[in-house]
């Protein structure tokens, strides 16, 4: 065997190794076998591509959208079929529906992101508090979650939008307040299985205190399945966000929302298929790489499964 051909297999024991000398190479490790289950998964593979070629657009939207998003050719341009000169097809106000669904990738990356920096850590601070301290505030945590869900989200959602007014910001905040809840069951079932464990013990032992304990010990072990059950409800807030749109309550014309578009084109559906078809498509795309880059995660994540 030449250096060559040691130096890449070294490398993998390494990575591999059952005794790790620190911590980086611990995490590494982890990261590898991980990387090791997901790529294995074609289908999660796919689901990848789609969400990197979704920030490539939304990133790139002004270079590769070839008219204007909110302005159109009313006179001219009214209705057009898809074509060469337009692959989408245009909307009643003549405006190009590729050039809006490409914009439109923004606005969407812009809600499944601050919905979830809002409330995927609402829900794992409730869940591991609730998992932790037990007796009453478990009781009082989890009933309060119980009451949201309840309602359907979208019912919720609705509530909540018709209280604060319409609008891109309100939706983003209504569809956090409802997305909550199952991040916090999560992290309280993740909670309950570590919190008698040995090495807890060991640390209230040594002297930390409760609010230590679930930062720096309790919800880094909560993670890794708070990130594959946002990535699997990335497509139900697209879902809901482009509901709201379709409703007017989410996103307001002229801005280029899917939900939006929509339901402009609910009206042209019968004739001017595309006016809808082709934000809905793109609804549909994006949703399904969502769920497979979930599934992918889901099974490359979880500790009890085995090295590919």
């Amino acid at each position: 065997m030449t250096v060559s051909d040691a130096r890449p297999f070294s490398r993998r024991a390494w990575l591999l190794s059952e005794r790790p000398a620190s911590r980086m190479q611990a995490r590494l490790g982890r990261a590898y076998v991980a990387w090791r289950r997901f790529s294995a998964n074609r289908l999660a593979f796919v689901g990848l591509l789609i969400i990197i070629a979704l920030l490539l657009v939304a990133a790139l939207a002004g270079v590769l959208a070839p008219y204007s998003p909110t302005f159109g050719d009313l006179k001219n341009a009214r209705l057009l079929a898809p074509s060469a000169q337009h692959w989408f097809g245009t909307d009643d106000l003549g405006r190009d529906i590729l050039s809006r669904i490409l914009y439109g990738s923004r606005w969407t990356l812009y809600v499944v992101i601050l919905v979830a920096i809002i409330a995927a850590p609402i829900g794992l601070l409730v869940g591991t508090v609730a998992g932790y301290a037990g007796g009453w505030t478990d009781a009082i945590l989890m009933r309060i979650t119980d009451i949201f869900l309840a309602f359907p989200k979208l019912v919720l959602a609705l509530a909540f939008v018709a209280a604060l007014g319409p609008g891109i910001e309100n939706a983003v905040l209504a569809i956090a307040i409802t997305s909550w809840p199952p991040y916090a069951r999560i992290a309280r079932a993740e909670t309950l299985t570590v919190r008698n464990s040995d090495y807890i013990k060991a640390v209230q032992l040594m002297g930390a205190s409760p609010f230590r304990i679930v930062l720096r010990h309790i919800m880094p072990l909560c993670i890794s399945s708070l990130i594959v059950r946002v990535t699997l409800d990335m497509a139900g807030i697209i879902l809901t966000a482009a509901g709201l749109g379709f409703l007017g309550l989410g996103a307001q014309p002229p801005l280029p929302e899917w939900g939006t578009m929509i339901a402009s084109g609910r009206r042209f559906i019968l004739d001017q298929w595309w006016v809808a078809g082709a934000p809905g498509f793109a609804i549909l795309f994006v949703s399904l790489g969502f769920n497979l880059l979930g599934d992918g995660l889901r099974d490359a994540l979880d500790p009890r499964s085995g090295d590919q």
